[in-house]
Protein backbone atom coordinates (compact mmCIF):
# COMPACT_ATOMS: atom_id res chain seq x y z
CA UNK A 1 0.00 0.00 0.00
CA UNK A 2 0.66 3.39 -0.67
CA UNK A 3 0.43 6.86 0.64
CA UNK A 4 -0.40 9.24 -2.01
CA UNK A 5 -0.47 12.96 -1.87
CA UNK A 6 -2.65 14.79 -4.61
CA UNK A 7 -1.85 17.83 -3.60
CA UNK A 8 2.05 18.21 -4.14
CA UNK A 9 2.50 20.63 -6.27
CA UNK A 10 2.88 20.38 -9.78
CA UNK A 11 1.83 16.49 -9.56
CA UNK A 12 0.88 13.78 -7.22
CA UNK A 13 3.50 12.31 -4.02
CA UNK A 14 3.33 8.12 -3.79
CA UNK A 15 5.16 7.19 -0.04
CA UNK A 16 5.21 3.68 -0.46
CA UNK A 17 5.16 1.28 2.99
CA UNK A 18 8.34 -0.07 2.34
CA UNK A 19 10.17 3.36 2.55
CA UNK A 20 8.55 4.12 5.50
CA UNK A 21 9.29 0.65 7.24
CA UNK A 22 12.82 1.15 6.07
CA UNK A 23 12.71 5.19 7.93
CA UNK A 24 11.21 3.57 10.95
CA UNK A 25 14.24 0.84 10.67
CA UNK A 26 16.92 3.31 10.70
CA UNK A 27 15.41 5.30 13.46
CA UNK A 28 15.24 2.47 15.72
CA UNK A 29 19.22 1.36 15.22
CA UNK A 30 20.22 5.11 16.42
CA UNK A 31 19.18 4.00 19.68
CA UNK A 32 21.89 3.08 21.92
CA UNK A 33 20.52 -0.65 23.14
CA UNK A 34 19.22 -1.93 20.46
CA UNK A 35 21.38 -4.34 19.25
CA UNK A 36 19.09 -5.11 15.70
CA UNK A 37 16.11 -4.99 14.11
CA UNK A 38 14.67 -8.84 14.75
CA UNK A 39 12.91 -11.13 12.62
CA UNK A 40 9.35 -11.63 14.13
CA UNK A 41 9.11 -14.70 16.71
CA UNK A 42 9.88 -18.31 16.15
CA UNK A 43 7.22 -20.91 17.28
CA UNK A 44 3.81 -21.81 16.80
CA UNK A 45 2.48 -17.90 16.89
CA UNK A 46 5.76 -17.17 14.59
CA UNK A 47 4.64 -19.68 12.24
CA UNK A 48 1.28 -18.11 12.07
CA UNK A 49 2.78 -14.59 11.68
CA UNK A 50 5.68 -15.83 9.06
CA UNK A 51 2.40 -17.47 6.99
CA UNK A 52 1.22 -13.80 6.75
CA UNK A 53 4.35 -12.65 5.53
CA UNK A 54 4.96 -10.26 8.29
CA UNK A 55 8.21 -8.10 8.28
CA UNK A 56 10.67 -7.19 10.79
CA UNK A 57 8.64 -4.06 10.96
CA UNK A 58 5.42 -3.76 9.98
CA UNK A 59 4.00 -1.01 8.80
CA UNK A 60 -0.25 -0.82 8.68
CA UNK A 61 -1.76 2.58 6.98
CA UNK A 62 -5.27 3.11 7.28
CA UNK A 63 -6.68 7.06 5.95
CA UNK A 64 -3.19 8.52 5.84
CA UNK A 65 -2.62 7.38 9.66
CA UNK A 66 0.43 4.72 9.84
CA UNK A 67 0.52 1.96 12.68
CA UNK A 68 3.97 1.09 13.17
CA UNK A 69 5.31 -2.59 14.47
CA UNK A 70 9.16 -2.86 15.06
CA UNK A 71 10.75 -6.35 16.16
CA UNK A 72 13.79 -5.63 18.39
CA UNK A 73 16.87 -7.57 19.99
CA UNK A 74 18.00 -5.35 23.14
CA UNK A 75 21.39 -5.77 24.07
CA UNK A 76 21.88 -7.57 27.31
CA UNK A 77 22.07 -5.53 30.87
CA UNK A 78 20.20 -2.33 29.32
CA UNK A 79 16.66 -1.30 31.01
CA UNK A 80 13.94 -2.40 28.28
CA UNK A 81 11.01 0.09 29.53
CA UNK A 82 13.04 3.22 28.93
CA UNK A 83 14.86 2.18 25.93
CA UNK A 84 11.59 0.83 24.05
CA UNK A 85 10.00 4.82 24.79
CA UNK A 86 13.37 6.05 23.25
CA UNK A 87 13.01 3.96 20.11
CA UNK A 88 8.93 4.74 19.73
CA UNK A 89 9.41 8.33 20.14
CA UNK A 90 12.28 8.16 17.80
CA UNK A 91 10.52 6.63 15.18
CA UNK A 92 7.40 8.22 15.27
CA UNK A 93 9.85 11.55 15.05
CA UNK A 94 11.84 10.51 11.87
CA UNK A 95 8.60 9.24 10.06
CA UNK A 96 6.48 12.07 10.28
CA UNK A 97 9.38 14.47 10.01
CA UNK A 98 10.18 12.61 6.62
CA UNK A 99 6.44 11.65 5.27
CA UNK A 100 4.36 14.42 6.76
CA UNK A 101 2.41 11.33 7.39
CA UNK A 102 0.64 10.71 11.32
CA UNK A 103 2.06 8.02 13.12
CA UNK A 104 -0.56 7.07 15.85
CA UNK A 105 1.03 4.25 17.43
CA UNK A 106 4.70 2.56 17.41
CA UNK A 107 4.68 -0.96 19.07
CA UNK A 108 7.67 -2.60 19.56
CA UNK A 109 8.26 -5.99 20.42
CA UNK A 110 11.54 -6.61 22.19
CA UNK A 111 12.11 -10.25 20.24
CA UNK A 112 15.26 -11.41 22.18
CA UNK A 113 18.32 -10.02 24.30
CA UNK A 114 21.44 -10.05 22.31
CA UNK A 115 24.21 -12.55 24.11
CA UNK A 116 27.35 -10.59 25.10
CA UNK A 117 29.80 -13.50 23.92
CA UNK A 118 28.32 -16.30 21.37
CA UNK A 119 28.19 -19.48 22.93
CA UNK A 120 29.99 -22.14 21.72
CA UNK A 121 27.68 -25.18 19.63
CA UNK A 122 26.81 -28.39 21.46
CA UNK A 123 29.61 -30.58 21.37
CA UNK A 124 32.15 -27.87 21.28
CA UNK A 125 34.93 -26.80 24.03
CA UNK A 126 34.52 -23.44 24.74
CA UNK A 127 37.34 -21.12 23.75
CA UNK A 128 39.84 -20.92 26.63
CA UNK A 129 40.15 -17.23 28.51
CA UNK A 130 44.11 -16.16 29.20
CA UNK A 131 43.06 -16.15 32.91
Amino acid sequence: MDVSNSKALGGSLQISTDVIAKIARLATLEIEGVKRVAEPESGVQGFFKRMAAQKPILVELSEDIAEITVNIVVEYGCKIPPLCEKVQENVKTSVQNMTSITVSKVNVIVAAVAEDQPLPEPGEEPEPTDE
